[in-house]
């Protein structure tokens, strides 16, 4: 899976656990906070692949990809 894959793929699963503040807020808002959730998830991935340089790799790029979203 490439990392823009990988980056929408949790993007999306954050926001379908988000749905029910859908009708609470604004799409939008909801969906910046499923990047952020996503973001936090890569990070954790980060510090625990840190002795696996080209995995890190991986998830770094798949961080950038969920912040062009």
């Amino acid at each position: 899976m490439t990392p823009k894959e990988k980056a929408k793929e949790l993007v999306n699963k954050h926001y379908n656990k988000m749905v029910y503040l859908k009708h609470q807020y604004n799409p939008n808002e909801v969906g910046d906070a499923s990047k952020q959730c996503a973001i936090i998830a890569v990070d954790e991935i980060i510090n625990l692949c840190a002795s696996g340089l080209s995995e890190t790799k991986y998830w770094k790029e798949v961080k950038q990809e969920i912040e062009n979203l």
